[in-house]
C-alpha cells in the first residue's frame, strides 16, 4: 500500500518491476487491481506458517487465466493459491468434519506433510492430531480448481447470532473506498447477537470521509448483516512490526465502545 500511495503521489513506478510477491495478510482486491491495472506488474500472493517451514500455497496465474478478464483474473488472485507439491490441506468445521470443496463451505485449514512441524522447542507434547494433520488457526475456503482462500483468523472470525463474519473480507470491502487507508474490523459484545461487527477506520490524509460515506460504500458489496453497527476513525490503527494489524490491541480499546487515543 505504501508503493502504491508513493507511485500515484510522485507520478512514477518501476517501469523494470514485472512481478510482485505479496503475504502475510490477505491482499485486498483494489491493491491487486492497481499493481495490474495503473502499474502493469503482475501480482501473486501465497500462504504459509513458520509451521509450514514456510511456504504452503503459492497463486501463479494459469495460461487460461492470463487470457481472461481483469475481473475475472482478480476473482481468482484474492485468493492465496494452490498448494505447493508436499503439503496436503484440507478444510474442517467445529465437529472436525471435512467440509465441500466448494469455495463457499468455511471451516479451519489444516495442512500436513514432511516438514509441517510436530512440535514447539522445548515443548514435548505433539501437536499433530492422529492422522498427521496441524491445524492453523486459519478459516478458509477450498474450491473445486484447488484455490485455497483464507477469510479469516479463527480468534479474529466475528460471530454474530449463530454465524460467522469475516473480518478480513468486511477491511477489504471497505479499504476499496478511494479516502480509506486501513481499515480494521473486529468483533464488540452484544446482548442479543453475542457479537457484531464495528469497523475502524484511518483515512487517507486531506480526506473528509465520514461514517455514513463508508457504510453506504459497503451497501451491497457485503451481506446486509455484515454492515458494521459503527464506524470510528483513528489517527493511526496499531500495527505490529510485521505491518500486520494488532487486532488484540483494539479488541482490548473496544471491548466497550471508546475511542483511541486521537481517534474521532
Amino acid at each position: 500500500m505504501g508503493l502504491i500511495d508513493y507511485w500515484r503521489t510522485h507520478d512514477t513506478g518501476v517501469p523494470s518491476l514485472e512481478v510482485v510477491g505479496v503475504g502475510g495478510a490477505a491482499p485486498p482486491r483494489s491493491m491487486i487491481r492497481a499493481f495490474e491495472e495503473e502499474f502493469g506488474i503482475e501480482f501473486r500472493q501465497g500462504w504459509g506458517m513458520t509451521e509450514t517451514s514456510p511456504i504452503g500455497s503459492l497463486n501463479v496465474p494459469t495460461s487460461d487465466l492470463r487470457q481472461g478478464t481483469l475481473e475475472e483474473r482478480l476473482d481468482v488472485q484474492v485468493k492465496q493459491g494452490r498448494r505447493i507439491c508436499g503439503i496436503e490441506w484440507r478444510i474442517v468445521d467445529e465437529e472436525g468434519a471435512t467440509v465441500p470443496r466448494d469455495g463457499k463451505a468455511i471451516g479451519e485449514l489444516q495442512v500436513r506433510g514432511p516438514w509441517v512441524c510436530s512440535s514447539y522447542y522445548k515443548h514435548d507434547e505433539d501437536i499433530l492430531d492422529a492422522e498427521g494433520w496441524f491445524s492453523t488457526g486459519d478459516i478458509a475456503t477450498l474450491d473445486a480448481q484447488g484455490y485455497m482462500q483464507i477469510t479469516d483468523r479463527a480468534k479474529d472470525v466475528i460471530k454474530s447470532g449463530g454465524e460467522w463474519i469475516s473480518s478480513i473480507d468486511l477491511e477489504n470491502v471497505a479499504m476499496g473506498h478511494p479516502d480509506v487507508a486501513l481499515a480494521a474490523g473486529i468483533g464488540i459484545p452484544d446482548a442479543k447477537w453475542t457479537e457484531r461487527p464495528l469497523l475502524i477506520v484511518q483515512a487517507r490524509e486531506g480526506s473528509e470521509v465520514t461514517r455514513e460515506d463508508v457504510l453506504t460504500f459497503l451497501e451491497g458489496k457485503v451481506a446486509k448483516w455484515w454492515i458494521p453497527e459503527d464506524v470510528v476513525f483513528v489517527e493511526s490503527i496499531p500495527v505490529g512490526g510485521t505491518g500486520k494489524v494488532q487486532k488484540t490491541r483494539l479488541r482490548e480499546l473496544y471491548e466497550e465502545p471508546k475511542s483511541l487515543e486521537g481517534g474521532a
